[in-house]
C-alpha cells in the first residue's frame, strides 16, 4: 500500500501508523528496490566545472561518505539500489562503480519513469516494493508511481506534496544514510546489519 501525499518527518522509531513519524512497517518490509536521484539527493546539487578550454573540461561533484555506507547496508540485506539521474556525468558513473551499483542510468532528457518502469518490469516487481528518493520536478512521475515516495529536506515544494516521508537532512549531507537507517529500522534489520558489519571488521 502506498501512502501518497502525506509528508511526515524523520524518526528512527518504526511505526505501523502511516500518519505517524516513522516509515510504516508493512511498507518498509515490502521494499525490494530503492531508486536514487543524484543531483540534490546524493549530492548537494552543486557542480564544479573547469578546465583549460572547451576540449579539456573537468567536472567534480561532492558525494557524502555516510550515504555510501547506507547504500551498502541496504544492499547487504538484499535490497537492490539503482541510480537514475537526469544528467549525464562521469562523476556519477565513477561513484556508482565505487559502490558496486550496476544499475546506473543517466538520461539527458530527465525521462526517468520509462527507465524505472523497465527496472520494475524486468524484475517482475509490484510498484509497492519500490522506493524512490527525489528532490526536483523530474522525479515526480516516479514518485507518483512507487510504493514509498521520499523527499530530501531540500526538495522543492512540488515534490514535497507527492511524498510520504521526508528526511531531516539535505541531499548530499547524509540524507540517503538517514533513509537507509529508518528503512532498515522499520524492517527490524538495522541492529543486526550493523552488528554484522562491525563483526566483519573486528580483529579476532
Amino acid at each position: 500500500m502506498a501512502y501518497h501525499g502525506t509528508v511526515v518527518s524523520f524518526t528512527s522509531e518504526p511505526s505501523d501508523d502511516p500518519g505517524g513519524l516513522g516509515i510504516p512497517v508493512d511498507c518498509a518490509r515490502a521494499i525490494q528496490l530503492v531508486i536514487l536521484d543524484v543531483d540534490g539527493v546524493l549530492t548537494d546539487a552543486g557542480v564544479y566545472i573547469g578546465g583549460k578550454d572547451a576540449d579539456h573540461v573537468i567536472e567534480l561533484k561532492r558525494f557524502d561518505i555516510l550515504d555510501g555506507l547506507g547504500i551498502k547496508l541496504m544492499r547487504q540485506v538484499g535490497i537492490e539500489v539503482a541510480i537514475v539521474s537526469g544528467r549525464v556525468s562521469p562523476a556519477t558513473t565513477l561513484r556508482a562503480q565505487e559502490l558496486g551499483i550496476e544499475e546506473c542510468h543517466q538520461d539527458p532528457g530527465a525521462a526517468k519513469l520509462p527507465i524505472v518502469r523497465r527496472l520494475v518490469e524486468d524484475r517482475h516487481l509490484p510498484w509497492d516494493s519500490v522506493a524512490m528518493i527525489g528532490d526536483d520536478l523530474p522525479d515526480i512521475p516516479v514518485l507518483r508511481s512507487v510504493g514509498l515516495p521520499v523527499a530530501v529536506a531540500n526538495a522543492v515544494e512540488e515534490v514535497m506534496r507527492e511524498v510520504q516521508w521526508v528526511t531531516g537532512k539535505r541531499g548530499g549531507h547524509g540524507a540517503v544514510r538517514e533513509f537507509a537507517e529508518a528503512l532498515l529500522s522499520a524492517r527490524g534489520e538495522w541492529d543486526a546489519v550493523v552488528a554484522d558489519y562491525l563483526a566483519e571488521r573486528t580483529d579476532a
